[in-house]
């Protein structure tokens, strides 16, 4: 992606080293230093570092939010965005879903955090647009691989750390070390007081929970149509209500609520009052049908699993779900146990196998369920989740796991257009 700097003694500047020519400029980053040569072969007009021209991306006009964690990242995202926008903030986000700008999409879905002269042109973007705000969500890859390099963040969110990566990390420790040393410097961060696993740089530290003291606690709480919380910020107490369902996502409101009054001079009750007018994220916890109850969430981890489940537990599921190709394989068993544990029947599939074999990802998640005697295997997603639907009688949910809003299933290299809720509605013949 070459990108055109007006006024320069160079007219591009790129990161792709193949890109490179005597008009352009190659931006040396710590992901592409092993190109620097082939960079120069191609006659780049000069090397430059990435902190050489982040004044000409306007970085530093605006002030930018990082939120990191294994869950909850896209979530509490929407969720500052939607708040700060309807407290009257001119808005960018960008994550999972894509870029967002003043209530409007600029482009689809894309890396979690992109490249970091990507990341600059949407700062840009944002600025040229009027933005106050710039919302992002930082993936622990992008954290060792420096895709954030050069940003002063005015803050950095923490949701939670449990297990996902491990076939990047190769250990959970090492996946815990990354996302913690997201919080080792002394800017300010707001950190989840009740996520164990938390080591942060206590200077400039403020913290939100349900179950530990901290700045910002959830006093109380109700998860009966939709949900609800009281907050006490010091002597402050300010009630709040939400469309958004499960206790997982008390967690990413109270993320959004404390980051908000952290970064803007709103008063807590004002945020507050904005809160019910997020209505979610789509793909998560998203009801396609009424009846019958079909719930499609994008959780792929054990942990998230259990979260979606758990919300749900006082229904009887028929939950479908598969696991990733060329992704963590620990996580498959401990996948499978959480389905096993929490449904009264489980249907195993694929998800987005790339070059793997489903019939080995199967067999990694059975290998983590004792009594198999409620689980069916169709390796075919479209006919995994017609059973599941055949399957379903009365007040039972189907609940369909992995992929949430996704509109395509990666076999190799292939994208092929899978949506789970479209074919929901297909099979329901709601369309």
């Amino acid at each position: 992606m070459k990108i055109e700097l007006p006024s320069q003694e160079y007219k591009y500047v790129t990161e792709n080293s193949k890109e490179c020519d005597i008009e352009t400029a190659f931006v040396l980053t710590a992901q592409n230093e092993k190109y620097l040569q082939n960079a120069k072969d191609n006659h780049a007009h000069s090397i430059i570092k990435i902190s050489e021209i982040a004044s000409l991306f306007r970085v530093d006009e605006i002030k930018i939010v990082g939120i990191t964690g294994t869950n909850g990242k896209t979530t509490t995202a929407s969720a500052m965005y939607s708040f700060l926008l309807d407290l009257g903030y001119k808005t960018a986000m960008q994550g999972t879903r894509g870029l967002f700008m003043n209530d409007e999409v600029c482009e689809g879905k894309t890396l979690t955090t992109p490249s970091v002269l990507n990341t600059y042109k949407h700062i840009y973007q944002a600025v040229e647009a009027g933005c106050e705000y710039f919302i992002m969500e930082v993936s622990s890859h992008a954290i060792v691989q420096k895709r954030v390099e050069g940003l002063a963040f005015e803050l950095k969110i923490l949701t939670n750390i449990t297990q996902d990566h491990l076939d990047y990390h190769k250990t959970i420790e090492d996946y815990i070390y990354v996302k913690n040393s997201f919080f080792a410097d002394e800017g300010k961060k707001l950190i989840n007081r009740d996520e164990p696993r938390a080591k942060f740089n206590f200077k400039n530290a403020y913290t939100y929970s349900i179950e530990n003291p901290s700045t910002y606690r959830l006093m109380a709480y109700s998860l009966n149509d939709g949900s609800s919380g009281i907050i006490q910020h010091f002597q402050e107490i300010v009630p709040f209500t939400a469309s958004t369902h499960g206790f997982f996502n008390l967690y990413n409101l109270m993320a959004a609520i404390s980051g908000v009054h952290l970064i803007t001079d709103k008063k807590l009750e004002e945020i507050a009052d904005v809160v019910d007018n997020f209505a979610g994220v789509t793909g998560r916890m998203e009801q396609v049908c009424q009846a019958p109850n079909v719930i499609v969430d994008f959780a792929h981890t054990p942990d998230g699993m259990k979260q979606v489940l758990n919300a749900l537990r006082e229904k009887e599921l028929l939950v479908v779900f598969g696991a990733g190709g060329d992704r963590d394989t620990l996580k498959r068993p401990l996948m499978g146990r959480v389905a096993a544990s929490l449904a009264k029947k489980v249907f195993i599939t694929s998800d987005n196998p790339r070059h793997e074999n489903p019939e080995a990802i199967v067999r990694d998640i059975l290998s983590g369920i004792e009594d198999q005697s409620n689980v069916v295997v169709e390796l075919n997603r479209k006919k995994a989740i017609e059973l599941a639907l055949d399957s379903q009688e009365g007040e039972e949910v189907v609940v369909i796991l992995g992929k949430g809003d996704e509109s395509h299933q990666i076999i190799y290299d292939e994208k092929l257009p899978f949506d789970d809720r479209d074919v929901v509605r297909e099979l329901l013949h709601l369309n």
